[in-house]
């Protein structure tokens, strides 16, 4: 038996500050809201990140 809610209304996307890797080979990345370091290294493979935009989902 499954219950359902109904449709979820989907999340408003808007331009966010991001980090991104610079290596090619990762794909890491992170909100730049969310960091707590000024010129962040990659937690993933500990390159050099750069900043871009996104249109990401809003966060509440």
């Amino acid at each position: 038996m499954s219950f359902s809610r109904g449709p979820k209304e989907p999340l408003p996307k808007v331009d966010t500050n991001v980090w991104a890797c610079t290596n090619d080979d990762c794909n890491g990345w992170m909100r730049e809201s969310l960091s707590f370091e000024k010129d962040p290294e990659c937690p993933l493979c500990k390159s050099e990140m750069k900043q871009e935009v996104r249109v990401l989902p809003e966060l509440e």
